[in-house]
């Protein structure tokens, strides 16, 4: 598709409104609105959405001990359609109104930008020369009403909330550390999330930090400057907008305001599924192989992922027994060379894990290092949440041609995927089963509602031998027995409602191939490939449902957390089409906690209208139609 582009351009100055010192700026479609206002030294906003104020007048500022003034103001409007790389869209369209403001801090010069989405505001500041003896920080207040809910990542675990604004502002010491992206439920089912984009483009500027001040009982945030540069540019400071929860998932003004693809050629970057060893260590087959690492593991991994169309295997941990600059001692216990000329042959890619608690090689060598053993990507272990460490890392493997998926608590860095699509995935959340905890089928609805704003999840959803797991037989499971609560057909709906370039299933093959006609769901989907997605329903705690297009073929993800009866409207089908369509569903003596493992396939014919989908205890649904 070509690019549509249209700009409207004029210029404002204050003059025109002096005696208020207010500027108004509507998004496209005239629903939301940003008021400005620059009284008493300090520039103030406050943000409308049909007219019902839902941020009240809120400081923001990069030099926040200096008065400013408001010089000159620019309002254009843009209206685009561009292509990502891969993503849950093939088009997006980016449609905004923006206003440039020239401002003066006292003899410091300093551009602020404001971009009016339909779903969401935008902010970045930027400032050509920063003066001696002055210290930028990006502050920004969010006055919400007092009504208004409040839920954050807990990083591994379950998130925070809801918590009242009204509770902020009566305790004098926060017990959570808030985490982006927070979202917000004000009255009326309005839903905000609060959150940055782009931080990867920018430097000297660490991750939002979110808190409570209980001295202007208002949320802020605040991220200082550390920097020699002499001038700089804020990441994008954003607040979406949306009337349902599950939109905040498919909003695009976090990937709008990120930097475009730096990558000239992309063609190397591949979306897709891969299988992994570590959750598998221990199991035994029924013809008696235990796998380990070793060749012959990984051999029966190649295998299946060459037979089922799994684009890669991912190796994990172990592998190398010590590292030093440049160095890396190979285990005995395997085989590389042989692994990789073996997956070579049967056209499988290789995914290679490394962290540094064994030694450090150097991320200058490394990231070539990996290409000249024939891998295709990098799982990059225990960084931390360094900015410039990560960011370094990501540019460093694409120069490689290197997919990267992050480990642990990794710097979010939203929109990045459009900047460096290299970038395919992170483990921002509890991935199944780490740091030896349970997962839970309400944890999951919160994580895919609050962690996933953000970005591309590596969840590692997708476990069909439920009872072993739960029975203790892998050496990577749970302490606690029979403390995974799930179901296949839960599993198999969490890898579509989890967004990621790169699906992660960590079970053995021999789970997959035992329930063959339910893999079907994982194995025709096309991860990363997506033309359309759309929420279809979600509630907090409760349930989400999720469709995705590829082509004609839509796919269908729903999960409860309680059980119940959800109707799903597929009004989203072509008039006058006849579908099949494929239900796997949980049978009727389907427990969570005693028989998880219990499912059935049937099909039907659907047209453009409603499907209802019942669910009895803890029961959940999976779909595919084409």
């Amino acid at each position: 598709m070509k690019n549509i582009l249209v700009v409207i351009s004029f210029i404002l100055t204050l003059s025109s409104c002096s005696k208020s010192k207010q500027l108004d700026i509507v998004s496209p479609n005239g629903e939301v609105k940003v008021v400005l206002n620059n009284e008493d030294s300090q520039l103030k906003y406050s943000i409308y959405k049909h007219e019902n104020e839902i941020v009240l007048q809120s400081e923001i500022s990069i030099l926040q001990d200096l008065n400013v003034k408001v010089l000159e103001t620019k309002i254009h409007q843009v209206q685009n359609t561009w292509q990502p790389v891969w993503g849950q869209f093939s088009d997006i369209e980016n449609h905004y109104t923006e206003l440039e403001l020239s401002l003066d801090y006292q003899g410091t010069p300093a551009t602020l930008l404001i971009r009016t989405y339909d779903k969401g505001v935008a902010f970045r500041f930027k400032v050509t020369e920063v003066s001696n003896g002055i210290s930028p920080s990006f502050f920004m207040e969010y006055d919400l009403a007092d009504s208004s809910t409040l839920y954050s990542p807990a990083g591994e675990g379950k998130p925070f909330g809801p918590f009242s604004i009204q509770d902020f502002k009566s305790q004098h010491s926060i017990k959570h550390n808030l985490k982006m992206p927070l979202v917000v439920e004000g009255d009326q089912n309005q839903f905000l999330s609060l959150l940055e984009s782009d931080l990867v483009s920018t430097t000297g500027f660490d991750v939002i930090d979110f808190k409570f001040d209980q001295q202007r009982k208002k949320l802020v945030s605040q991220n200082n400057f550390n920097s020699e540069d002499t001038n700089l540019v804020t990441p994008w400071r954003l607040i979406l907008i949306e009337d349902r929860i599950g939109d905040l998932l498919t909003n695009t003004v976090p990937l709008n305001v990120a930097a475009a693809n730096t990558i000239e050629n992309p063609s190397w970057i591949k979306p897709g599924k891969t299988l992994w060893d570590w959750r598998v260590h221990g199991f035994t087959a029924e013809d008696g192989f235990t796998y380990g690492i070793n060749n012959e593991s990984y051999y029966r991994f190649i295998d299946f992922a060459a037979e089922n169309d799994i684009e890669y295997f991912m190796i994990d941990d172990a592998w190398y027994t010590d590292v030093k600059p440049g160095y890396m001692e190979m285990s005995d216990k395997l085989d590389l060379d042989n692994v990789t000329a073996y997956a070579k042959e049967k056209g499988v890619s290789l995914l290679l894990y490394y962290d540094r608690r064994q030694g450090d090689y150097g991320d200058e060598a490394l990231f070539p290092y990996y290409n000249s053993l024939g891998m295709k990507g990098i799982k990059y272990g225990f960084m931390g949440s360094d900015v410039e460490f990560t960011r370094n890392a990501i540019k460093m493997s694409a120069a490689s041609n290197l997919l990267i998926d992050f480990h642990d608590g990794p710097v979010p860095f939203t929109g990045v995927s459009r900047t460096y699509p290299n970038a395919i995935t992170k483990e921002f959340c509890h991935a199944q089963q780490d740091s030896r905890r349970a997962f839970t089928p309400k944890t999951f609805i919160r994580m895919a509602l609050i962690n996933a704003i953000q970005g591309p999840l590596d969840m590692n959803n997708g476990v069909f031998d439920i009872s072993s797991v739960n029975a203790g037989e892998r050496e990577k499971g749970p302490r606690k027995l029979n403390s995974l609560v799930t179901t296949v057909t839960a599993e198999a709906a969490r890898t579509l409602i989890i967004f990621s370039g790169l699906v992660c299933i960590p079970d053995a093959p021999e789970a997959y191939s035992e329930k063959s006609d339910v893999f079907e769901f994982i194995k025709e989907m096309p991860v990363g490939k997506w033309d359309d997605t759309k929420i279809l329903h979600a509630k907090m705690d409760r349930y989400i449902s999720t469709a995705r297009r590829h082509g004609d073929a839509w796919y269908i993800g729903s999960v409860h957390a309680d059980g119940g009866t959800l109707d799903i409207t597929l009004d989203f089908l072509k008039d006058s089409e006849t579908y099949k369509i494929t239900y796997y569903e949980d049978a009727e003596d389907t427990n969570s906690k005693t028989n998880p493992e219990a499912y059935q396939v049937r099909t039907a014919t659907v047209k453009n209208g409603r499907c209802g989908i019942s669910e009895n205890g803890c029961r959940w649904r999976t779909l595919y139609v084409d």
